[in-house]
């Protein structure tokens, strides 16, 4: 064979591949979005629960008591107004239980990274719905460490207003 002839059916091979690439891209579409649980859509009566802290003693020390965390959730999301704020969870169609952990690095020189979670519960079943997880972005200076505090904090409940405001899709079993 020519070298001309090489080269030709080399790039024959490659446009027949990359058309074929082009094809099966194409083709995929985007996975259709799951359905958030309706309790989280539908509600109207939150209780609001303190999932503590825990961590590193001495790491992760933002001012404030233990309690900053759930202190300034509850204030988000009363402050947010799309809930009746309920002081049992019995009275609740959801449960939020907001919580702050600083772990420790697996490896030696692992930096510590303080994260909220909030987990989205359901009080009839006790099943969580929905997590979140929201990283605290560490800093040595107490007057930074606290803005970053807030910031993930403002992160963490703009997350779930997110969620919560979506339009209720119809599905199979809530169209019957």
């Amino acid at each position: 064979m020519s070298k001309a002839f090489k080269q030709l059916t080399r790039t024959i091979a490659a446009l027949v591949l990359f058309s074929a690439c082009t094809l099966q891209a194409k083709d995929r579409r985007a996975p259709a979005s799951a359905p958030i649980p309706s309790q989280i859509l539908n509600a109207k009566k939150v209780f609001i629960s303190n999932g503590g802290q825990e961590g590193v003693p001495g790491i992760g020390n933002f001012s404030g008591e233990p309690e900053r965390t759930y202190n300034q959730f509850y204030a988000a999301i009363k402050d947010w107004g799309r809930y009746e704020l309920v002081s049992a969870p019995s009275d609740a169609d959801l449960i939020l239980e907001v919580s702050l952990a600083v772990p420790a690095g697996i490896f030696k020189g692992d930096p510590y990274v303080p994260r909220f979670r909030l987990l989205v519960l359901d009080p009839k079943t006790h099943f969580t719905l929905w997590a979140f997880i929201e990283n605290v972005d560490w800093a040595i200076l107490a007057g930074n460490r606290n803005k970053n505090f807030d910031q993930g904090m403002t992160n963490l409940v703009n997350d779930f207003e997110k969620l919560a405001s979506q339009p209720m899709v119809a599905t199979d079993s809530n169209q019957k």
